[in-house]
């Protein structure tokens, strides 16, 4: 007899219990623009650096709902002077049922931030706009690879993979345009 491997929706489903995830809502939490040097910055002839900042946080709102945001900040500057700071809180109310805390764990970490990656991207994108400012396309981002760099984290710390997910991510760069 040949063994077989489960993941946690499939381990649940030869247990009788249906593994079920729900997507109940998609929503700003919050957003803000900033143009501090505004309108004279629009005449710097300096190249731009842009600076994001990316965390994530989890928070049960009762037995298997989770609000996941994920919190995306995108800081232009040109030279010494701050030409844009934009955020935005991208939120989103997942139900899950039927699955082990393992694979809980990673859907939170991995798939949620995956789903409101591209709302947050597309407010960010307005926001600059709407600010006098080339809209700026964020790269996708690998939450996978962030996940498991959380995962490596917490084994060195010895915390529970029950722990609400915490990742961030840094990203800078002298060559993108604003």
């Amino acid at each position: 007899m040949a063994d077989t491997q489960t993941n946690g929706a499939a381990g649940a489903a030869e247990q009788g219990t249906q593994a079920q995830f729900n997507l109940q809502k998609v929503y700003i939490k919050d957003a803000s623009f900033e143009a501090p040097n505004s309108p004279a910055i629009f005449t710097e002839q300096t190249t731009p650096a842009l600076q994001l900042n990316l965390a994530q946080n989890v928070t049960v709102l009762s037995e298997g709902v989770f609000e996941v945001v994920l919190a995306l900040t995108l800081t232009c500057t040109a030279g010494e002077k701050t030409a844009y700071l934009a955020e935005v809180k991208q939120a989103g109310i997942f139900a899950f049922s039927g699955f082990d805390a393992r694979t809980q764990d990673m859907m939170l970490g991995i798939y949620c931030p995956n789903t409101l990656f591209p709302f947050g991207r597309q407010a960010i994108s307005e926001l600059v706009q709407a600010g006098g400012f080339p809209p700026y396309l964020l790269q996708p981002i690998n939450f996978d690879a962030l996940y498991a760099e959380q995962l490596r984290r917490r084994s060195e710390a010895q915390q529970p993979a029950a722990d609400a997910v915490d990742a961030s991510f840094e990203q800078a760069s002298d060559s993108d345009k604003a």
